[in-house]
């Protein structure tokens, strides 16, 4: 019994009936206390446990480490949270590093709290502590979720998928990571985070409004790339002339209260950096900027 001495619904008796089939072994069955929803705390059989295919890819630095940390504390003390998507298979959308691990360890079994229903998947990646998301991780992790939610809510929209996606230059963002795993985002998050917003389209029309998004930002990037090789060609180099050129060309100023639209406000930026003049670039006002601004570019 739980700690409300309550039967628990059919789909958790259910749920816990596979996991027994599936090799694993369920340990209690227990409302959460914020809810009051039905979970399994179980041990899953290691091999039938996998990364949710929505999440960022792992970090080999940080598996590493929480390799050593575990081995030298000689027991696993944090559970995953698990969906199963269908019998046999059982996905982690919160806890993949620490999976990892346990697959590099060959631990018999996998220690799970096993959330009932499945579509929470999409609510928990937002709930992903275990190691601090960068740009980029995140942006790959919201498009892979973009991708999966339009295959199987192809008539909801983006914003009603706000909370999950958190932040509309996210998506964008993703599709350019995919393509360019060095593409500079940290440089163009500033401007895109003021005009990307979600899309009231449903996701497959919203994806493709997407990629002529990324199209527009690719094309702002080529620009900024050929005012970053003639800065060098002067002989000044800086990990933050990115950002310091394109806080001197975008078309959004403080000072407007009205923003542009997204094409408009990458068409503009794109001419401004063609017409950039790099004679009055110094490298101490660089540097100066790079003290007082953002961390720079990727």
């Amino acid at each position: 019994m739980t700690q409300k001495d309550k039967e628990p619904s059919r789909e958790a008796q259910a749920l816990a009936a596979q996991v027994e089939r599936d090799g694993g072994r369920v340990l209690a069955v227990y409302q959460e206390p914020v809810g009051g929803h039905w979970q399994i705390f179980c041990l899953l059989p290691r091999e039938r446990c996998e990364a949710s295919p929505y999440q960022r890819d792992l970090s080999p630095a940080h598996v590493k480490r929480l390799t050593e940390a575990i081995k030298r504390l000689d027991r696993f003390v944090d559970p995953i949270v698990a969906i199963s998507p269908r019998p046999g298979v059982y996905w982690t959308p919160n806890g993949n590093h620490r999976r990892a691990v346990l697959d590099k360890l060959k631990a018999d079994a996998v220690p799970a709290i096993l959330v009932v229903e499945k579509e929470v998947v999409f609510d928990v990646l937002p709930l992903n502590v275990e190691k601090a998301h960068n740009l980029k991780e995140k942006s790959l992790e919201v498009i892979r979720m973009y991708r999966a939610l339009a295959r199987e809510e192809p008539s909801s929209t983006e914003e009603a998928w706000a909370f999950q996606l958190e932040s509309a230059h996210f998506i964008t963002l993703g599709l350019l990571y995919e393509e360019n795993r060095r593409f500079a985002g940290g440089a163009f998050a500033p401007i895109l985070r003021r005009v990307d917003k979600f899309l009231k389209l449903t996701l497959p029309k919203g994806l493709d409004e997407r990629k002529e998004r990324a199209d527009l930002v690719r094309e702002a990037d080529a620009a900024l790339g050929e005012v970053v090789a003639k800065i060098k060609k002067r002989g000044i180099t800086h990990p933050y002339v990115k950002n310091y050129v394109l806080a001197r060309t975008t078309p959004l100023t403080r000072a407007r209260k009205t923003l542009p639209p997204f094409d408009q406000t990458f068409r503009k930026l794109r001419e401004n950096l063609k017409a950039f003049d790099v004679s009055k670039v110094r490298y101490d006002e660089i540097q100066r900027s790079a003290i007082m601004g953002a961390p720079a570019a990727e």
